[in-house]
């Protein structure tokens, strides 16, 4: 079980390394603005979308206590988190 605890904690550490550098180099290319990029063997297509998101502060003061409980599902999971 150590080995696995060990592993998992280098393996997300490792995930959060190469994402911070992932995300720093989208942003090179975002800065630039849409278009096609090509490299030697892929190529990265920057477009702009647009999202609509749902207010839930302003929906949950408008409906009813009971209603937003009638209308909320619950599910179990498990979750994992690495102290140390």
């Amino acid at each position: 079980m150590e080995k696995i605890v060990n592993e998992i904690a280098t393996l997300k550490a490792q995930i959060a390394e190469l994402s911070k550098d992932l995300k720093a180099k989208e942003s090179v290319l975002k800065e630039i603005g849409s278009g096609t990029y090509e490299g030697s063997e892929h190529y990265i297509v920057i477009s702009e979308a647009t999202r609509k998101t749902l207010d839930m502060k302003a929906v949950r003061a408008k409906l009813s206590r009971q209603f937003i409980q009638a209308n909320t599902n619950e599910t179990s999971y498990l979750t994992l988190k690495i102290y140390g």
